[in-house]
């Protein structure tokens, strides 16, 4: 299987871009990853708690501690799926706070809300459909933003880094809770073949689409490592950059912070 490239190689096609171990054009690639979602989102959490065994959701609860959110503050949750992390930033910001559920995905968006109305998860949530490359939020407007399991789908994860930190208040934190590479070769192997040999399978028989999971396979590969997206984060402008290896690896959360600004 390929390397994992982190960001795109100097002579590069600015033009082409990965889906998965495929290459395709830029604008190509936002239409194939909306169609793997599309497929997947009425299954979405099943797959999860089957694919993780339930550790997503240590995962998730982990995100959430290190956030540092609090009452009144302002969260944005890009790529929310269905809602997980909006609902427990719903109850700890309560009446005095907001949470955007954002995703560009519209069948994702929808089961987000009628999952969270479901659970009377209303009150100080709203949902966008917004593209993480352009987000359409006034500048310095979040205290705190995640993106869980999202930014691998990314067409151009610098571009959607600036228009993040763009978005954050001055001082404001940044977490990318996301799929990395294992620190264990024994791991790396054995979850290798998990991935190729059981997820497709597992697609196949819980949500009627191998070929998604093959993608979810593929595109974890293809997504930079810890050290590169820590370099990435650092370039686009956050601060005291940190990543914390999760489950030997297969999952890093990654944090980062806007800089204040400073009195001349």
């Amino acid at each position: 299987m390929p390397d994992s490239p982190s960001t795109k190689s100097p002579g590069a096609n600015p033009n082409t871009t990965h889906f998965g171990y495929e290459t395709v054009s830029v604008e190509a690639k936002q239409g194939r990853v909306a169609g793997v979602f599309h497929s997947v989102a009425a299954k979405y959490d099943l797959m999860n708690d089957v694919m993780s065994g339930g550790i997503h959701r240590i995962w998730k609860r982990f995100t959430i501690e290190m956030s540092g959110v609090r009452r009144g503050d302002k969260v944005l949750d890009i790529a929310g799926g269905t809602g997980d992390l909006a609902a427990k930033f719903s109850r700890i910001v309560d009446r005095e706070g907001l949470v955007v559920l954002a995703d560009i995905n519209s069948s994702m968006l929808s089961v987000g809300r009628d999952r969270l109305t479901d659970r009377g998860v209303a009150a100080n949530v709203v949902y966008t459909q917004a593209n993480a490359e352009c987000l359409p939020f006034p500048d310095n407007h979040f205290d705190c933003i995640t993106i869980a399991f999202g930014l691998r789908n990314v067409t151009d994860k610098d571009k959607a880094l600036g228009s993040m930190l763009r978005v954050l208040k001055p001082g404001g934190r940044l977490l990318v809770l996301e799929f990395s590479k294992p620190t264990n070769s024994l791991l790396e192997k054995v979850y290798d073949r998990y991935s190729f040999s059981v997820l497709p399978k597992m697609g196949q028989l819980l949500a009627n689409d191998a070929d998604s999971y093959q993608y979810l396979a593929e595109s974890i590969r293809m997504h930079p490592d810890q050290q590169t997206l820590k370099g990435m984060m650092e370039q686009t402008g956050f601060r005291n950059c940190s990543f914390h290896n999760m489950t030997g690896g297969i999952v890093a959360l990654h944090r980062g912070e806007k800089p204040r600004v400073t009195m001349e």
